[in-house]
């Protein structure tokens, strides 16, 4: 369990260590702050794209071929961010590092198998997450802000472990799934992704592109029920209820995340320290609760569980939009990333149990893809209605 968290979780220290250091990357750059923070939306934009390819790959080729895709992506991603002195290069380093990571996560899900197991990674999400801005601005000040968005690589420490598990579980590996690769349907729903994360940034064109590809992508899904969207994951109400929670609670959190930092400095006037110390307490503590609130959430029922969810997040972002106090602030971001951490650990082992067993890789790659995208629209948001 714990190689599985450690395959899957460093990359939440990296998608987050730039919260603080925004500024840094953009003088570096030389670039403005919202500029730099396409660093942050091409990570995120990879991880969303990413999960439901490699979750694919999972399918039809096996766990071992998506553990070598993932590590081989995170370690060539991690040298050209590391190595490239301009902004477009150092986008495409960033992107294929989180391509790679949406690999690790999806084999780290899939060898979870309960709600237990998939709240420890969860729960192991949050807290790096959680670390990740503190650890990017202390990093940055020892090092650079190159090796603060490089932590991911950490995740590489467990592939030998996981790759010997996967090898003992599955000695031989199974045959690759019958049928051509649906490329058109993978193409369109990069396009539809696309088109929703571009939204706050550049409304006009972004609602045609995610418009026109939503319609050629339902045209397709009809001609091929069983291509890369297949019907019989998106005719699930338990799939769709459970997806559209993590997206909703996931892109809350990912807007306070990036919010909060500064929303105290304005609001309560506090050093750049202590907000990172706060935060940082906060988010620690939200993570830890949702470990819990996961490990009992089968007593509590599926009902209880999404109300408890809906209630303490609706809370999180109307104490982030009306609270001036740096405490409350705070506790708003514990409770939002109790909430996505929670949701993450719950809804996806229900999107996993509401299709047949052999749709289940694909079901956990569309849900994470839901989680994902809320990880794309929360920093764009927050650029648009704080940073910018």
């Amino acid at each position: 369990m714990l190689w599985l968290a450690l395959l899957a979780t460093p990359v939440a220290a990296g998608a987050n260590a730039p919260v603080l250091i925004l500024d840094d990357m953009g003088r570096s750059l030389d670039v403005g702050t919202a500029t730099a923070a396409w660093l942050v939306t091409a990570f995120a934009w990879a991880m969303t794209v990413g999960m439901p390819l490699m979750a694919t790959l999972l399918r039809r080729r096996g766990a071992r071929a998506a553990l070598r895709a993932g590590a081989g992506l995170v370690l060539g991603g991690t040298v050209v961010l590391v190595a490239s002195p301009w902004l477009p290069l150092t986008l495409i380093g960033r992107a294929a590092q989180a391509a790679g990571a949406a690999g690790l996560i999806a084999v780290a899900m899939s060898l979870a198998g309960d709600a237990r197991r998939m709240g420890v990674i969860s729960a192991g999400f949050g807290m790096l997450g959680a670390s990740g801005p503190l650890l990017g601005e202390r990093i940055t000040d020892a090092v650079s802000w190159r090796a603060a968005l490089a932590v991911s690589v950490l995740a590489l420490l467990a592939v030998p472990a996981v790759g010997r598990h996967i090898a003992k579980a599955t000695p031989a590996e199974a045959p690759p799934a019958e049928g051509r690769f649906d490329t058109r349907g993978a193409l369109l729903l990069a396009t539809l992704a696309t088109g929703l994360i571009l939204l706050p940034t550049y409304p006009l064109p972004a609602i045609g592109v995610a418009v026109c590809a939503a319609v050629l992508l339902a045209l397709h899904i009809r001609r091929r029920p069983d291509g890369f969207v297949p019907t019989a994951v998106l005719r699930a109400p338990v799939f769709r209820t459970a997806a559209l929670l993590a997206l909703t609670l996931s892109t809350s959190y990912f807007v306070l995340l990036f919010s909060v930092p500064r929303l105290i400095a304005r609001r309560a006037d506090w050093s750049t320290g202590a907000v990172a110390t706060g935060q940082l307490v906060a988010l620690l503590t939200g993570s830890a609760l949702a470990l819990g609130f996961a490990a009992i959430s089968a007593r509590l029922g599926r009902v209880r569980v999404r109300a408890v969810l809906l209630t303490v997040g609706t809370l999180a972002a109307t104490t982030a939009a009306w609270a001036h106090s740096a405490p409350a602030l705070l506790a708003a971001a514990g409770a939002a990333v109790f909430c996505a951490t929670g949701a993450n650990a719950t809804q996806s082992m229900d999107a996993a149990s509401a299709v047949p067993p052999t749709q289940r890789p694909t079901a956990i790659g569309l849900f994470t893809l839901g989680y994902q995208l809320g990880g794309a629209l929360g920093p764009a948001l927050a650029t648009l209605l704080v940073l910018g």
